[in-house]
């Protein structure tokens, strides 16, 4: 009964405060009391109103307002940290196959003695073979909990290796990557927000050379957001002081707006930042602030369209609610959240319009879109697959020949796929019955050189060599690199 009543305070700080809240509680209880007698099947209090009640109460709000059950709390605060259990290895997933691209110095799959190249047969005796990528995706996601065991085969050897690997708690770094893209121009990916995002930005444009780069790409493709904080520390690093960054409205939280620090001594290079439909939150607040004071030139897609504030109250029994309290506008009055169903979120109808107007102005008056979400100054959307580089990539074709062609060549930073590798790799694909036509070759001659280039080069030097690699043909990266250096 302890478990029911907590769930039930839980609900009652849940609902809206009014003067029939007894009679409705007192529904609730009769319900449930009806159902813990009556059912077919016995029921848990806990599952009722922990996975029942409360959540689909939260469900009619907004689709990011969430009650966490002890556990879920738990990985919250883990998440929070920026800290998760893995080996320290990049791997490449491919149909039955895992092959390792990279180990990071220290982790337990470096100790352990895995190596670029390597193909993984099993895991704790489940072959890989056998799996699909769903089924492998959550084998590899369950592994990285408790202590794995590990079948390995190495290009080159008889035999097979069996080695054992025990995960740690590993900071999860969100700026994956740093490199140049032409002289004097960088690129920086940020892969989330967390803590010392905007510290680690900040540490990546200084290696690339800081004030003395012409220009700088920042890549937030793909990134979900996080930490707010890190956020505007990351726009502090551009704007200038006293600039405001984002605003927040909302019903029960006063208006308040971001601006940057007046001790901030921003970089005065040129800025492209590249979005797509998986940026969101945080990732928008930055994308939406550069654009808004014409500060940067945004490349890439549509941005996702998630404004709401999220804060998470801890409650009893160690469960958590992350609640919606307002919304996020950026500098010029655009909300950053889409308008919602209001058919499917009826509890929360206040959100559903977050704007009266869709035009708005940037500090050089030019018109910026709203309505939801980040709209690119040039959009550009990534190429589309047809049937041949779909047949290859879900074949893993160009791993697999980078796996055989670095057994039996070493090769150095200035390697090219030349026609001679070109012509193994159709040998290579016609002995697994891929057999392109003559006019198909010519059209996809330039994109399979790249590839087999970004593939060798993740094996032979690691991933960031191999990602330098694929920049090279990344229409969005390019269309960033003739904005930034123009």
């Amino acid at each position: 009964m302890l478990r029911l009543a907590t769930a039930l305070l839980l609900v009652a700080a849940i609902l809206p405060a009014q003067d029939d809240l007894d009679r409705q509680m007192k529904s609730v209880i009769d319900a449930y009391s009806i159902v813990e007698h009556n059912a077919s099947d016995p029921v848990s209090s806990e599952q009722a109103f922990y996975q029942g009640a409360i959540p689909g109460l939260l469900r009619r709000l907004d689709p990011h307002s969430i009650f966490f059950d002890p556990g879920q709390f738990e990985q919250v605060k883990k998440m929070e940290a920026s800290t998760q259990k893995g080996f320290g290895s990049v791997v490449s997933l491919l149909p039955g196959r895992v092959i390792v691209l990279q180990t990071t110095a220290g982790t337990p799959s470096a100790k352990a003695g895995l190596a670029p190249g390597d193909e993984i047969l099993a895991i704790n005796g489940y072959i890989i073979s056998r799996l699909d990528l769903d089924q492998l995706t959550e084998l590899l996601s369950q592994s990285r909990q408790q202590q794995a065991q590990l079948d390995v085969r190495r290009p080159g050897a008889n035999g097979m290796m069996r080695l054992v690997l025990t995960p740690v708690d590993m900071q999860a770094p969100s700026v994956e990557r740093a490199f140049f893209l032409a002289a004097g121009i960088g690129y920086v990916r940020v892969s989330s927000f967390d803590g010392s995002t905007g510290a680690d930005i900040k540490k990546a444009i200084e290696k690339l050379g800081g004030n003395r780069l012409a220009g700088l790409v920042l890549d937030l493709r793909n990134n979900p957001g996080g930490v707010v904080t890190a956020a505007l520390e990351t726009a502090s690093l551009f704007l200038q002081p006293g600039t405001k960054i984002v605003t927040v409205r909302g019903r029960s939280v006063p208006e308040t707006s971001e601006t940057v620090p007046s001790i901030a001594t921003p970089y005065g290079f040129k800025l492209a930042i590249l979005v797509n439909a998986k940026s969101a939150s945080a990732s928008e607040i930055v994308s939406g602030a550069m654009q808004d004071h014409d500060r940067a030139t945004i490349v890439g897609e549509p941005t996702y369209g998630k404004g709401l504030v999220q804060s998470v109250f801890p409650l009893t029994q160690n469960t958590g609610l992350a609640l919606t309290t307002a919304l996020y506008y950026t500098p010029s009055g655009r909300s950053i959240q889409k308008p919602l169903d209001a058919a499917k979120f009826e509890l929360a109808a206040t959100t559903a319009h977050p704007n009266a107007q869709s035009e708005f102005h940037t500090d050089k008056g030019r018109p910026v879109t709203g309505g939801g979400g980040i709209r690119p100054d040039f959009v550009v959307y990534p190429p589309p697959m047809n049937r041949l580089r779909a047949v290859m990539d879900a074949s893993g074709s160009f791993t697999n020949f980078a796996t055989e062609y670095l057994r039996s060549h070493k090769i150095e930073t200035d390697f090219e796929v030349t026609p001679q590798v070109l012509a193994e790799f159709q040998v290579f694909l016609a002995d697994r019955n891929i057999q392109p036509s003559v006019g198909e070759l010519s059209l996809e001659q330039e994109f399979m050189k790249n590839r087999l280039k970004t593939e060798i080069f993740n094996q032979a030097f690691g991933v960031e060599k191999g990602d330098e690699v694929e920049a090279q043909r990344d229409p969005v990266i390019q269309k960033a690199l003739e904005v930034v250096g123009s």
